[in-house]
């Protein structure tokens, strides 16, 4: 090849070259482990709501694959992975699971601390409620939102009034040593158990009753082996959706933004929804012929009074200014 040709042809590649497509970037798959089944829960359509803005906003950029009903890990096992970040890398457990990391969610679980969920609320989109949420990354681990379940109603095999009414009697709780203090302090037996397993515990009597949302209480029928639900509004079942440090921090920064815009969205979105949801599984458990109770201004005080000192119990380890800050949410 003379030298003309060897220069036109070298010019023609470099054309090619030039007008090649770039190489398409790896498709960024991030795994969302949670244990939820139903899939009109709270949580459920908020992963699942959160997966799809995902798609179609940042479609061939990521994906979030979905693991509902502890396909892949249960609440306690997650978060050890997670701190791994290869396994899993995203997650919503029940703030109650949270014991072995820090203990500031514990006031999340004080009885009769938040009156409702517009001040559950208010207290976590504050400084202090963003500031356990960043408390996290200490151990490893990011979190990003605060998904809400509702707020908890107590159940039995016998009429809830008054809480001497649950002095003598066995409650599944979850993992959480206030909850245990919180039924001690009632004369009832708290008995932790695995959420899976709680209807089978109250239909064969191996627990007398359970704490949950209406949700929860309904999806579960366990209002169908209980004599009736009290509705106390006295906690609140919320979830924090976390990720893996490691992970978080390596993905691009307009990844991140666009993901942690999509959850602020979705977050905002859902939560409002929460409240709408617990009242038609409130609504669902009276079509089904379900018992609901309430309380009056009288009785609702002997029930905060008799929690108090659990308040007590906890401040130092959960911080008074942060329970200071709580109780005036409400005010």
């Amino acid at each position: 090849m003379n030298k003309k040709l060897a220069l036109i042809a070298g010019t023609a590649v470099a054309a090619m070259l030039d007008v090649a497509p770039a190489v398409k970037a790896k498709e960024i798959v991030i795994k969302f482990s949670h244990v939820t089944s139903g899939k009109k829960h709270p949580k459920y359509l908020a992963a699942e709501a959160f997966a799809n803005r995902v798609k179609t906003e940042l479609k061939g950029k990521v994906k979030i694959e979905v693991f509902p009903g502890g396909q892949l890990f249960n609440d306690k096992d997650v978060l050890i992975e997670l701190i791994k970040g290869r396994a899993v890398q995203m997650a919503a457990p029940s703030l109650s699971k949270f014991e072995s990391i820090t203990k500031k969610f514990r006031i999340f679980d004080l009885p009769f601390l938040f009156d409702n969920i517009d001040a559950v609320n208010k207290f976590q989109q504050s400084k202090h409620g963003k500031a356990i949420l960043k408390s996290l990354e200490k151990k490893g681990i990011s979190g990003l939102a605060y998904w809400h379940n509702g707020m908890k109603q107590i159940s039995a095999n016998k009429p809830l009034v008054l809480p001497t009414d649950a002095k003598g009697l066995k409650f599944r709780v979850q993992q959480s040593d206030v909850l245990v203090a919180l039924f001690q302090k009632l004369g009832a037996t708290p008995q932790k158990m695995a959420f899976k397993e709680v209807y089978g515990a109250l239909q064969t009597g191996v627990v007398d009753g359970q704490e949950n949302t209406w949700s929860n209480i309904y999806s579960k029928k366990f209002f169908e082996v209980q004599d009736g639900v009290t509705e106390t509004d006295h906690g609140v079942i919320d979830y924090a959706v976390i990720v893996s440090k490691r992970f978080w921090s390596k993905l691009p920064k307009d990844i991140r933004a666009d993901l942690e815009r999509i959850m602020a969205e979705v977050t905002a979105e859902r939560n409002g929804l929460s409240r709408k949801l617990n009242l038609e599984n409130r609504q669902k458990i009276l079509d089904a012929k379900g018992t609901i109770r309430t309380l009056n201004a009288e009785q609702r005080a002997a029930w905060k009074n008799a929690m108090k000192p659990v308040w007590d119990k906890f401040a130092d380890e959960i911080g008074h200014d942060l329970i200071k800050a709580a109780a005036s949410i409400n005010m």
